[in-house]
């Protein structure tokens, strides 16, 4: 039977998608719009501090040398860059993602969705520069709770990773959902725009895993969210869209990458994953492993004068951890170490602190890392594999023995919920504001860094604080 040509509507996935972006009701909730202020600085924090590594450093700036926009271009935080917004965005995705310190959000899929921001941010500066909005920070909390809302709700249910996927497919997707209701298209444009971030397809995750785990996964996200923004504004541009992308028989995202399976969403969009994302406050590390390294860290003044007494340790985690990153053998890269569970363990039971500088070559080469390494054993631990994805809890739980030759041995240090999850809000918040600041001292001037911080620390004052007015304070007066 010949196939039919008649165009359908869209699938239902796009229509939910484009109507959300463009309703106006996510202000009212406070606590999201609060944390977005917070996710904004976290953001913006990790973003400075990657510039302090020239693997990050060496990709930024225009693709080819001196192709700016002096004066209207969107300038990227730290840098004297004014870029077009799609290469601007890719900068300041790939700085906030550089050193896995960024927020994360943990379900049947996983992700980190201030990747987001960097198309968020570049547009809005772009368009606040060239006349064509007057925005301010407030317009920049509203979109980033949108983006983190469909990132985060299409990963509740569906596993991207279990077909070998990358997450990085979920950023473009929200990136260019929301930047394209932020240029002004109409619903059948924002349509057409998803459709198309749909019909890309994903990357693969092979970068994240052994034996091939690299600094890609550094820039993935860079990568994602500039290219949702240039799907959006291609869009607006009038490009056609692809009603059944998800969906078609044999062609559709579905038959054709997800293993034939349907996309499974069991709640509408809201402001739930905001309200409910995890930040990453004390370690530069895989979030998996968050619990863990403060575990070690409670352990190591029991161990650390007993190193050559250690006999095993035992590391219990969920199901997730245990699949992506339980590792043995070397490991040849800073990426590769940051994506090992028993590394992140090892440094802080050893030197009681763990850096993005402790997974650099010259601490790397200590051998008493990978003694202990060999020393460790890694099992699932069912509750903590079941309270993972309870949606009233979503633990990250590990805990850590260490037992020496002797026959004695440590407590079983037991931790549920990271100092970044929202059951520890209270205990979080001024920690992320210390971590802010810090690197936003080591970032831009002096001067600059105070006031950004008065700005920062006020909900309202933010909120009313021009787009223009933030990024002419981030902005450096020589290039990276």
């Amino acid at each position: 039977m010949p196939a039919s040509t008649v165009r359908p509507e869209f699938d239902q996935v796009i229509q939910d998608i484009a109507d959300y972006v463009l309703s106006d009701d996510v202000c009212a909730s406070r606590e999201a719009m609060e944390t977005a202020r917070y996710c904004w600085v976290d953001s913006i924090g990790c973003g400075l501090y990657a510039l302090q590594y020239p693997a990050c450093t060496r990709l930024l700036g225009p693709i080819v040398p001196g192709t700016e926009l002096q004066g209207v271009g969107a300038r990227v935080p730290g840098t004297a860059f004014e870029l077009d917004p799609i290469r601007a965005a890719w900068n300041l995705g790939a700085m906030i993602r550089w050193l896995d310190f960024n927020d994360t959000w943990l379900a049947a899929e996983w992700g980190h969705p201030s990747d987001n921001l960097g198309a968020i941010l570049a547009l809005a500066d772009y368009q606040s520069r060239t006349g064509a909005r007057s925005l301010t920070m407030k317009d920049i909390l509203v979109a980033m709770i949108k983006a983190h809302e469909i990132q985060g709700v299409i990963a509740l249910e569906n596993s991207f990773n279990r077909v070998g996927l990358d997450h990085v497919m979920l950023v473009r997707i929200a990136s260019t959902a929301v930047t394209a209701q932020m240029l002004g298209c109409t619903r059948d444009e924002i349509l057409n725009a998803i459709s198309h971030a749909w019909l890309d397809g994903c990357s693969l995750r092979t970068y994240r895993h052994a034996p091939n785990t690299g600094s890609r996964k550094s820039w993935a996200a860079g990568d994602a969210t500039s290219r949702g923004l240039f799907l959006a504004m291609t869009a607006q541009r009038g490009e056609m869209g692809y009603p059944t992308a998800i969906t078609a028989r044999g062609w559709g995202f579905q038959d054709v990458l997800f293993g034939g399976r349907e996309l499974s969403f069991g709640q509408s969009l809201g402001t739930y994953v905001m309200e409910n994302v995890l930040f990453k406050i004390s370690f530069p590390a895989e979030f998996h492993a968050q619990t863990a390294v403060e575990a070690a860290l409670t352990l190591h003044p029991q161990v650390v004068d007993r190193l050559d007494e250690i006999d095993r340790i035992v590391i219990e985690t969920q199901q997730s951890a245990n699949r992506i990153i339980n590792k043995s053998g070397p490991l040849d890269n800073p990426a590769d170490r940051d994506h090992c569970l028993q590394y992140m363990v090892a440094v802080p039971l050893i030197f009681g602190r763990l850096t993005a500088n402790d997974y650099e070559d010259d601490i790397a080469a200590d051998p008493r890392i990978d003694a202990l390494r060999q020393k460790m054993e890694c099992r699932e631990n069912d509750r903590f594999t079941r309270e993972y994805l309870e949606p009233d809890k979503r633990a990250i739980g590990n805990a850590i023995q260490v037992f020496f030759t002797d026959g004695s041995h440590t407590d079983n240090v037991v931790i549920d919920y990271p100092v970044g999850h929202r059951r520890r809000r209270a205990e979080g918040i001024p920690l992320l504001k210390e971590k802010f600041e810090r690197y936003l001292r080591g970032g831009i001037s002096e001067i600059n860094a105070s006031q950004v911080l008065a700005i920062c620390m006020d909900q309202d004052t933010f909120e009313s604080t021009s787009v223009d007015d933030m990024m002419s304070l981030l902005r450096v007066p020589s290039a990276v």
